[in-house]
């Protein structure tokens, strides 16, 4: 295996999740190669770009890549008055400049970080071939590769359940602080989104794939709606979409032929169920991973158990709850009548329905 390049930790995806992996691993003093297949960090962006306070004092990069301040969070079902949760603080994110500020720092504290490079095969004996034709070897590999990672794959371990979204940017007619949610029994499996960021907007829907074709319809529908109501200006500025796991935590930890498999971020299916927020689990569960790599390096044979217990402490609890409320709305979208306004409510995060027992 002499044309095998040797590492201690090599990690797929340079998103907040990748990223805070390498620079956690890298400031231990371990060689850590990061690979991306995007030419350029965070670009395209594929994200809402919200992101709660609970971060903001944790990241520097929150800091430099602010756009605007969110106070409220406002909710309408099925179109009646708008209810207003009056303290849902956060961020709106300049996602691409917080994506690179992360991977600068990865790279200041020694870790590989190159772009254009995808993995084309994971062999069965760890060994994972680079688009480059060079062919890798880690000690660990972090798999932070989004909802359909190839590591994930490559060890069994793969979000099923998804939502596909659509989103557009357009002009936002008068200053705006708070996120607005939309709810209906039209979306199905998801929602739709208004996030302000200053003189514009992001607008976009959520819903389950056997829906797709309904995407662009919706969200049309939905934008000229609010271009009536004086909200937004009809023109288009970006475009994006993406997939998100909504399933729950994947299998966070495996073995490729004695080689220590971490997953972490969207690859580990950390995202919440019913809100789609993944950038706090990204970055926590990245940072661990990390962590993680060290632990396991210095010889911690129990170092992934430990990091399965971590995620299991942090993320158990909301996203089992998130999971069980997303499966009782979409148990009711196979039925013929639609949900109600009232199991509509208990399927999101701002009523009260949502978090009883």
């Amino acid at each position: 295996m002499s044309d095998v390049r040797q590492v201690d930790v090599l990690v797929v995806g340079l998103g907040p999740a990748g990223a805070s992996a390498a620079r956690n691993a890298a400031s231990s003093g371990l060689n850590v190669l990061a690979v991306d297949r995007k030419r350029t960090p965070g670009i395209p962006v594929q994200c809402a770009e919200f992101v709660p306070t609970m971060l903001s004092p944790t990241i520097d990069a929150v800091t430099s890549a602010k756009r605007q301040h969110i106070k409220q969070m406002h909710t309408v079902v099925e179109r009646d008055r708008v209810e207003q949760n009056k303290h849902f603080p956060g961020v709106m994110l300049d996602r691409a400049k917080f994506d690179q500020r992360l991977v600068r720092y990865a790279v200041e504290d020694g870790a590989q970080c190159r772009f254009a490079c995808a993995i084309t095969n994971v062999a069965e004996t760890g060994v994972i071939k680079l688009n480059t034709g060079e062919r890798i070897l880690a000690k660990v590999i972090i798999g932070a590769d989004g909802p359909r990672s190839k590591i994930g794959r490559a060890v069994g371990a793969v979000s099923e359940d998804l939502v596909i979204t659509r989103q557009i940017t357009v002009p936002l007619l008068d200053y705006h602080e708070a996120t607005d949610i939309f709810l209906s029994s039209q979306y199905c499996g998801g929602y739709a989104w208004l996030f302000p960021i200053g003189e514009f907007a992001n607008l976009g829907i959520g819903v389950d794939p056997c829906c797709r074709n309904r995407l662009r319809p919706l969200l049309l529908d939905l934008h000229n709606r609010l271009c009536r109501e004086g909200r937004l200006g009809r023109r288009v500025l970006n475009k994006t979409g993406g997939a998100i796991p909504v399933g729950g935590m994947v299998a966070p930890t495996a073995r490729l032929n004695g080689r220590l498999v971490l997953l972490c971020g969207d690859a580990a299916g950390l995202t919440n169920p019913v809100t789609g927020a993944g950038i706090n689990a990204a970055v926590m569960s990245g940072s661990l991973a990390g962590d993680c790599a060290v632990d396991w390096c210095a010889g911690d044979a129990e170092a992934d158990q430990e990091y399965y217990e971590d995620l299991t402490d942090l993320f158990g609890a909301s996203l089992n709850r998130a999971l069980r409320r997303r499966r009782e709305l979409m148990d009711k979208f196979k039925h013929p009548v639609k949900p109600t306004v009232g199991e509509l409510r208990g399927s999101w995060i701002a009523y009260p329905e949502y978090w009883a027992a």
